[in-house]
């Protein structure tokens, strides 16, 4: 079987995104590229993001290669399956222009494994996958996918949602390669501010999922449960990008967690890295050897600055605000850029926050002005207010988020566009 991956190139004019708008490698595909390789099927890893890839560039490729199949992802990485944007506009484009070009096609991705017949019936493909999606295609190129669960399809004049989210293993994931021309290209270094690029960037995976089930967090259908790689398999990639020019290394995971053995393998590479954590599960040793791994940025979501703010996100967070920014202030000890998340929850008075903030600043931490929460399906907030993820899930959150807010943040600027209309724009 030849199966044609694809990664769209994403542009966001209107959109809700919470995400970084640089290319970053796709992950899920070279996963699955990598394992439908190893099962004897031809393969074509089309990056048009990465490579600035034109609709009719993509056509060109996949017309040369002539598939039996096409995968396309509807979030640009694993990195933001969890603050996908909303709209299905681009995978759609891209897509009508494959339909009479590839006899199958098949999405993977957020809205597919949250809202699979809203996902099935806006993109027109073949087949929805749901949850994580590698060994899911690996059905799907050996024609096994009709008896495989966390798939959608259309049989006759019904939709079929066969299962729920599936999750694959991800313990055994051997070392990712990519090739050398997609590394030098990726000079995109994820939530680097310490210094200015010299090599290339690169994204790597070393757990999937996270123990915490916090309300913002849209992760209930896909990278859920928190599983790990050896740390020598991790290396093992790391090192594999380091030979091909990479310097700076941004860890995908939804947690990163406290992990010696990986930390101690890493002092002495001349590697430095990024990673997304929670501050309150690092001792003051921890955050030492972090620093000495080559970790240059950090990541830490705090969310809210009183107890009640941060039970009402149900963080199960033991420590007080006091001992939270105590724990951030040793982390800069050690790390040149560290961030504190912070989320706009009305327990908070925007005074404290602003008076934090500051004292953060003075402190060399840089603490963002609190985001409005987005209730993403699959959340347990979209769960709280509305009950299970139905075929209006999409707009249902995006109507009530652009209604309760006038003003956004520092990181969305511009008011986003209502979804019928931000789904209708297609490119010309």
């Amino acid at each position: 079987m030849k199966v044609a991956l694809i990664n769209p190139h994403w542009r966001y004019e209107g959109s809700i995104y919470f995400g970084c708008r640089a290319p970053h490698l796709p992950l899920e595909l070279g996963i699955a590229q990598q394992k439908l390789r190893e099962a004897g099927h031809k393969t074509l890893l089309i990056d048009a993001h990465m490579f600035a890839l034109s609709l009719s560039d993509v056509v060109g490729e996949v017309r040369a290669f002539a598939p039996d199949v096409a995968v396309v992802t509807t979030a640009p990485t694993y990195l933001f399956w969890r603050c996908a944007p909303p709209e299905l506009r681009v995978p759609r484009e891209l897509i009508d222009h494959l339909r009479d070009l590839v006899p199958f096609t098949a999405a993977i991705g957020p809205h597919g494994s949250t809202t699979p017949r809203a996902a099935l019936r806006k993109l027109g493909v073949d087949l929805v996958v749901m949850g994580e999606c590698e060994t899911t295609l690996l059905h799907v190129a050996n024609g096994t996918w009709p008896d495989c669960p966390g798939t959608c399809y259309v049989e006759g004049d019904r939709i079929i949602v066969n299962g729920g989210p599936q999750a694959a293993t991800f313990t055994d994931q051997p070392a990712l390669d990519w090739p050398d021309e997609m590394i030098r290209l990726h000079d995109h270094h994820h939530h680097r501010f310490e210094a200015e690029p010299i090599g290339p960037g690169a994204e790597v995976e070393a757990s999937r999922g996270c123990p915490y089930n916090c309300t913002f967090c849209a992760k209930e259908n896909f990278r859920n449960g928190y599983r790990k790689r050896p740390p020598d398999v991790v290396l093992d990639e790391v090192m594999r990008l380091q030979k091909q020019g990479v310097e700076y290394v941004y860890f995908i995971d939804e947690i990163f967690l406290p992990n010696e053995a990986l930390l101690r393998g890493l002092v002495g590479r001349g590697l430095k890295f990024g990673v997304q954590t929670r501050i309150d599960l690092w001792k003051p040793e921890m955050l030492k050897l972090l620093g000495e791994a080559g970790c240059v940025s950090v990541e830490a979501g705090v969310e809210s600055l009183t107890p009640e703010g941060r039970a009402a996100l149900a963080k199960r967070c033991k420590m007080t605000t006091e001992q939270l920014a105590d724990r951030l202030i040793a982390a800069k000890q050690h790390i040149p850029f560290v961030q504190a998340n912070l989320i706009e929850v009305p327990q908070d008075d925007d005074a404290e926050v602003q008076r934090w903030r500051a004292r953060m600043n003075d402190a060399g931490v840089w603490a963002n002005d609190p985001v409005p929460l987005y209730p993403y399906p699959g959340s347990p907030d979209y769960t709280k207010l509305w009950g299970a993820p139905d075929d209006e899930a999409w707009e249902r959150a995006h109507r009530h988020y652009l209604g309760l807010f006038d003003a956004f943040s520092d990181v969305q600027e511009q008011r986003p566009l209502p979804l019928p209309e931000l789904e209708r724009r297609m490119a010309s």
